[in-house]
């Protein structure tokens, strides 16, 4: 029924039981990789707790920006400062309207374990 090619395609039914039916395994693969990653985000962006003032933990360094991760394999991030925050609200915008619509479907497969794609199809 899936059709993944994640799994074999043994993932089905509605998103609001998927988390359950993804394997033991993955959990591990998925924690390593993004505790690797948000180790290699805060030593780029904190000062070392050994070099902060007392006064002063969880202190950024100066040359780091909350939201840049440095990751712009297109080139779309503006060199502008200015630019760049612009852009940076409408992406934070964009993900807050996505988890919303996100939100709305998986309520909608709570209530009556319908998938959206279902709900499409039977209008």
């Amino acid at each position: 029924e899936g059709s993944s090619f994640l799994f074999d395609a043994s993932i089905s039914g509605p998103a609001i039981t998927h988390i359950t039916q993804v394997p033991d395994g993955f959990w591990a693969v998925i924690i390593a990789f993004i505790g690797a990653y948000e180790a290699t985000r805060a030593e780029t962006g904190w000062v070392d707790p050994a070099d902060c003032p007392v006064d002063q933990p969880g202190l950024l360094r100066d040359d780091y920006m909350p939201g840049d991760l440095k990751f712009d394999p297109l080139g779309l991030m503006p060199e502008d400062p200015e630019e760049f925050a612009i852009m940076q609200t409408k992406e934070l915008q964009n993900g807050r309207l996505a988890m919303l619509a996100a939100a709305g479907f998986l309520a909608q497969e709570a209530v009556d374990g319908k998938g959206i794609i279902e709900h499409l199809q039977s209008m």
